[in-house]
């Protein structure tokens, strides 16, 4: 089926895209350029549970690689090679494309001082942008949207699909929350309106109208459920997408009216965070690992494709994270334990690709057994509000973090 297809979603359904794509005065109001600002989406993935860089982005020309990993490492021959060191997960291959087209950035080393093998505090610092001996309340998207308001135009700072965690966008941001992305993509419409929510955090399947759609729609849902792959990460993908491509009918209520009790416009989001998960894999890594992988592969590709269709590829950046990598070392059960730094792709149409960071130094471990630290992790926050949104990094993350130099003009 042709990606094509996706757009009779929006031919079904009305009129001009849910996302902005400009701020004029507003976004001026707030000194930020056009090039930058709220217009510009992002859209986090969260790997969750600690996915295994060292699988992930394989160090093959690495003997020691292959000497810690005699039952879960990637054999050469599988692996996709990018250049004469490293090279990529087999069941990454739809990722490569980006690559090729210097539109898939990899950062190594990715991790922060003195870390934290627990899931949960380590989450918390990451949602946090909190150093490992620090303890701070806001997630870092609720403290950047605090410091430079989304527009009143818009239905909310964000949307979480797939988690029932809040996360970045924790404690004071105007978050929406769809926990059952297969619901909302599969849900039967209503035939009668149902009241907006009283409160954001929720799971908007359960309270979007729309009823003046529903023959339309049905042909659209269809299609989005070919187009994307299967499972809950693609479901989570495919309700990002439909998000972006609903678009508002006479009368209709759409997504973004759920936020009616905050704005009289509904303009958009300036974030979607997304979650896969299923990363702590402590036995028997390798089939889910690619399964994962897979998932991970197949959803940013398609995800990219919507996106162009949607004109919107170039004006959004796509994120990966997760709380830490995995220890070099496999275990007894051809798994690995929680480690510490791991690699993570940023994606866009203005992403400067290629290779960042410090490759891993298998020769140096720590007396734990897990890698040294090579970028500390707020620097992909710092490039995210600074180089992206235009905001003040510093003042949000509570300390000076270079920006990566991942980003085209």
């Amino acid at each position: 089926m042709k990606r094509r297809s996706f757009l009779s979603i929006g031919a079904a359904t009305g009129a001009t895209l849910w996302l902005p794509r400009s701020f004029g005065a507003q976004a001026m109001a707030a000194g930020m350029s056009q090039s930058r600002g709220y217009d510009n989406l992002l859209i986090l993935i969260e790997l969750k549970g600690g996915n295994d860089g060292l699988n992930t982005v394989i160090p093959f020309a690495d003997p020691t690689y292959y000497a810690l990993r005699r039952n879960v490492g990637i054999k050469r021959e599988q692996a996709i090679q990018l250049d004469d060191h490293t090279a990529l997960h087999p069941s990454l291959r739809p990722l490569l494309a980006l690559w090729r087209s210097r539109q898939l950035a990899i950062v190594q080393g990715v991790g922060y001082a003195q870390p934290n093998v627990s899931h949960f505090r380590s989450t918390e610092i990451w949602d946090t942008a909190s150093r490992s001996d620090q303890y701070l309340r806001e997630g870092w998207l609720t403290r950047a949207f605090a410091q430079t308001p989304v527009p009143a135009g818009f239905a909310a700072d964000g949307v979480v699909i797939g988690s029932a965690e809040m996360g970045p966008l924790a404690h004071g941001a105007r978050a929406l929350s769809v926990a059952n992305p297969a619901q909302f993509v599969d849900v039967t419409w209503p035939t009668t309106p149902v009241s907006p929510p009283t409160r954001l955090h929720n799971n908007v399947a359960n309270s979007i109208p729309k009823a003046a759609y529903r023959a339309r729609l049905a042909q659209g849902h269809a299609q989005l459920k070919t187009v994307f792959p299967d499972g809950a990460f693609g479901s989570s993908i495919r309700a990002a997408m439909q998000m972006l491509a609903t678009r508002d009918a006479p009368n209709a209520p759409s997504f973004a009216s759920t936020a009616r009790g905050l704005t009289k416009s509904s303009r958009g989001v300036a974030v979607i965070c997304l979650t896969l998960s299923g990363f702590d894999t402590h036995q028997n890594q390798p089939a889910q690992q690619t399964a994962l992988l897979r998932q991970l592969g197949e959803g940013v590709s398609a995800m990219k494709s919507a996106l162009v269709e949607l004109g919107r590829w170039d004006s959004t950046l796509v994120m990966t994270y997760a709380e830490f990598g995995r220890r070099p070392r496999e275990n007894e059960s051809r798994g690995t334990e929680h480690g510490t730094v791991a690699p993570h792709f940023v994606m866009g149409g203005r992403v400067r690709g290629g290779l960042y960071g410090m490759p891993p130094t298998l020769a140096r471990l720590d007396g734990n057994g897990n890698l040294p630290l090579g970028v500390d992790f707020r620097r992909l926050y710092a490039t995210v509000l600074g180089p992206w949104w235009g905001l003040d990094a510093s003042a949000i993350l509570q300390q000076r973090f270079e920006p990566l130099p991942l980003l085209n003009d």
